[in-house]
């Protein structure tokens, strides 16, 4: 069959790898401990696997004699680095903010096709219509806009026009209304 694996850190007992899956909130990092503590405690590769491929396990007892349990964690992960450096995040929503000059960008606000032509022009980085509404959410940015404002609004014009009627009566309390018969001709319980 296999043969067993070596573990080169021994302070740490199958008891304590034991304990420390179970106060462990990582599942993963639960199960592996778990692995480990039959390893130590003379298992077979299969038996100790506990559902995990020989060589995972194998893998992740390299990582505990390198790391010890703090091994057993998962590594963080880069990802995808992001579409716009942070200096033009920061000039992205300056932009955002000012709003759009309608004589220069030809718009009157802001809509996500828009804002990636301008990001295509201005920071010659590609980016698809929900990439730019990703990014306006991270930057706490909402859709919510102010009503329409008229240039020739005359507000002195839209007081003197409002109705001044007397305030409504409060409303009146209805009776409740009693139970009656039935229509069988049985008494009813009242509700």
């Amino acid at each position: 069959m296999g043969q067993k694996i070596a573990i080169m850190r021994l302070e740490v007992s199958a008891a304590d790898l034991r304990a420390h899956a179970a106060r462990c909130h990582d599942g993963r990092v639960a199960c592996r401990a778990l692995a480990i503590a039959h390893v130590l405690d003379g298992a077979s590769r299969a038996a100790a696997a506990c559902g995990m491929d020989r060589q995972i396990l194998r893998d992740w007892v390299h990582r505990y004699n390198a790391d010890g349990i703090a091994g057993l964690s998962d590594v963080p992960r880069s990802g995808r680095p992001p579409a716009l450096a942070l200096a033009q995040m920061s000039a992205f929503n300056a932009l955002v903010v000012a709003g759009p000059d309608p004589v220069q960008d030809g718009v009157v606000r802001w809509r996500c096709s828009d804002l990636r032509g301008v990001i295509a022009a201005r920071f010659a980085v590609t980016v698809h219509e929900r990439t730019v509404g990703k990014l306006l959410r991270r930057l706490r940015l909402t859709r919510l806009q102010p009503r329409p404002y008229h240039p020739k609004k005359d507000v002195e014009a839209q007081e003197a026009s409002k109705k001044t009627s007397p305030p409504a009566s409060p409303p009146r309390c209805r009776p409740m209304r009693q139970a009656g018969r039935s229509r069988s001709g049985s008494r009813t319980k009242p509700a």
